[in-house]
């Protein structure tokens, strides 16, 4: 009887939808953080105030856990908002995109850290080679500085990646019907406990390898072309 409810195929619907919105979540919550976490750490380094307010983003978000800062999103922020403006948040802005909000910061702020890291492996001559070449602050940034900082913290920002897709389960805590809050949901219905876990278990072990193994291989890409360019 335990995995009588893997018969049932609205169940593997069920599955399929939380699936489907955890990937999602993912993914959005992963462009946001790549996104700012890149601006962050160019900000960063350009001026003093810049680093400032990163330095304070960053502790922020290191220093309060996840779930604490997904909760501050979904039921505070709204309440600092005029009053015309939380009711419309509060009718038209779905939880999800609160989750995506608060994992994406999340995220930036430690991606934000590994491209800094990345950053000071650099030969402090290149900048200076940028400018040589007569290419702003910005553009010597984005062209010459940053993709050779990923490739110095590559590991590190799939491992970024990694804890990104794991930290998805939190959106549960929200009501975001993601994998984990589907299995919480036919666990309550069904009692089927194993069964209703395993599959979200499955799911996240076979992503994660995913994950795990196509930044392997593209890393070993990144360390080819580098050779070839030598």
């Amino acid at each position: 009887m335990t995995f009588a409810i893997l018969e049932d195929a609205a169940t593997w619907q069920l599955f399929a939808l939380g699936l489907l919105l955890t990937v999602e979540l993912f993914v959005f919550a992963t462009v946001l953080g790549f996104a700012l976490g890149g601006a962050l750490a160019a900000l960063r380094l350009s001026s003093r105030w810049g680093a400032t307010l990163v330095i304070g983003f960053v502790e922020y978000h290191r220093n309060v856990p996840s779930l604490v800062q997904l909760l501050v999103w979904y039921f505070g922020v709204p309440q600092l908002l005029p009053a015309t403006l939380r009711s419309w948040t509060e009718t038209n802005v779905d939880a999800f995109y609160f989750a995506v909000i608060a994992l994406g910061l999340n995220a930036a702020a430690y991606i934000s850290e590994d491209l800094r890291s990345g950053f000071r492996t650099l030969p402090k001559g290149q900048f200076e080679a940028s400018q040589a070449l007569a290419l702003s602050r910005i553009q010597a940034l984005r062209l010459v500085l940053l993709p050779q900082a990923v490739r110095a913290c590559f590991p590190a920002l799939v491992s970024q990646t990694l804890s990104l897709f794991k930290a998805t389960t939190l959106a549960m805590a929200i009501g975001v019907g993601e994998l984990m809050y589907v299995a919480r949901r036919i666990d309550g219905e069904t009692y089927a406990t194993f069964a209703a876990f395993l599959v979200p278990t499955v799911a996240y072990l076979c992503f994660t390898l995913t994950i795990m193994f196509g930044g392997e291989w593209w890393q070993r890409r990144l360390s080819g072309t580098r050779s070839h360019g030598a």
